[in-house]
């Protein structure tokens, strides 16, 4: 028993009878010791009993395993004339709560999990904990905690949020020193900001942003405080000044001088963006011609580069990797290029509906989707495309 005690000091009220395992569950029956209790309406003590039952209730986690504590409660009757209860059952402190079916202390444990990660995340937490629950239930028990009592901050800071974002705004409020959310109010007037104030006096200073309705509001309800702009929006104001400044004189800015002196293929490879196939076709040719200094035939080359020969001849006679790059890839074929001519056509004669075209081109032999087919603001694309095509 001294065992169980110190495994189960939260039972220390009642009487461990036994422990036992079902399953994945551990099962732990327990009794009430007391010999009385206190009316939850009038609280005068009672002795008189009225019945027993038993009560089931989901406890810590041990050692992974599920624990179920089966209670043996008893019922009072209440022996003060004038308390409207006439009997009562007994609650053990710590222990149970009324209509409850948790512990007290896998509520608290479940209270937290949902402060620190909500309700899906949080129920597939405990389900790793061998406490599962629903997201429901973890939000069911948010909801029951009290409001936390904050104390006025004495640095505020205030900017709008969007409850329906381009429609409906209100304001947060937040201890810039401590880090967390003070107050939400429902609009972002001055009004309402005064009123927050005067009942919350004591702030000192208020980090804002340059909106008048809070300067007003700040000024109505705390005069003394001092209104600062916050970092974000200094921030933010100062790149909207400098590119407003260098927009309006940008006509006054020079290009970059250029070097008067570079190696032809230095500046080359500088002003041409390559891709992995010009990279790799600058190594191949950087290799092949450091094997024919070397004195190696182009056969030789070729069984130790795994080079085709007429591969290693093409290479051998560019005097530079540039000459095998090209800086304009082949257009790419698609299944609308039969039919860009009539496209042109009926671009030109003013057609602009998509449907018209689709049919027009079914007509034709057309088997593309309708995807295929550029929007109404592509065409002027397609037209280009055909005359560079022509």
């Amino acid at each position: 028993m001294e065992l169980l005690a110190v495994v189960f000091p939260h039972l220390a009220a009642v009487r461990i009878e036994r422990v036992h395992r079902t399953g994945a569950t551990l099962r732990v029956q327990a009794a009430t010791t007391e010999p009385k209790a206190e009316c939850p309406a009038c609280a005068c003590p009672s002795v008189r009993i009225h019945s027993r039952y038993e009560r089931y209730l989901s406890d810590l986690p041990m050692a992974g395993q599920e624990v179920l504590l089966q209670v043996r409660v008893r019922r009072f009757f209440c022996d003060n004339p004038a308390c409207a209860k006439k009997t009562f059952a007994e609650q053990v402190p710590g222990l149970t709560s009324r209509h409850s079916r948790r512990a007290a202390g896998l509520l608290s444990m479940l209270r937290t999990v949902a402060l620190a990660l909500g309700g899906r995340p949080g129920a597939r937490h405990t389900s790793r904990l061998a406490c599962a629950v629903g997201r429901s239930t973890l939000l069911r028990l948010l909801r029951s905690l009290p409001d936390p009592q904050l104390a006025t901050p004495r640095v505020l800071g205030v900017d709008e949020f969007a409850w329906h974002k381009g429609h409906t705004y209100g304001t947060v409020l937040v201890d810039v020193e401590g880090g967390h959310v003070v107050d939400l109010l429902p609009d972002r007037s001055a009004d309402s900001f005064a009123a927050w104030l005067q009942t919350h006096p004591g702030v000192e200073v208020i980090c804002r942003d340059r909106a008048g309705c809070y300067a007003e509001g700040a000024q109505r309800g705390a005069p003394l405080a001092v209104q600062i702009a916050d970092r974000w929006h200094l921030l933010h104001n100062l790149s909207g000044v400098v590119q407003r400044a260098v927009s309006r004189h940008r006509a006054h800015l020079r290009e970059p001088a250029m070097p008067e002196f570079a190696e032809p293929s230095l500046t080359l490879e500088s002003a041409h963006e390559e891709g992995a196939s010009a990279a790799r076709i600058r190594a191949r040719h950087a290799d092949i011609h450091q094997a024919l200094a070397q004195g190696m035939t182009t056969t030789q080359i070729s069984r130790a580069l795994r080079l085709d020969r007429k591969t290693v001849r093409r290479y051998s006679a560019a005097v530079s990797a540039g000459d095998l790059i090209s800086d304009e890839r082949a257009p790419r074929r698609t299944i609308l290029d039969a039919y860009l001519p009539h496209l042109q056509e009926r671009w030109e004669q003013g057609c602009r509906s998509t449907d018209q075209l689709l049919a027009e081109l079914r007509e034709r032999g057309y088997l593309g989707s309708a995807r295929t087919l550029p929007s109404l603001s592509k065409w002027t694309e397609v037209a280009n495309m055909y005359k560079t095509l022509c």
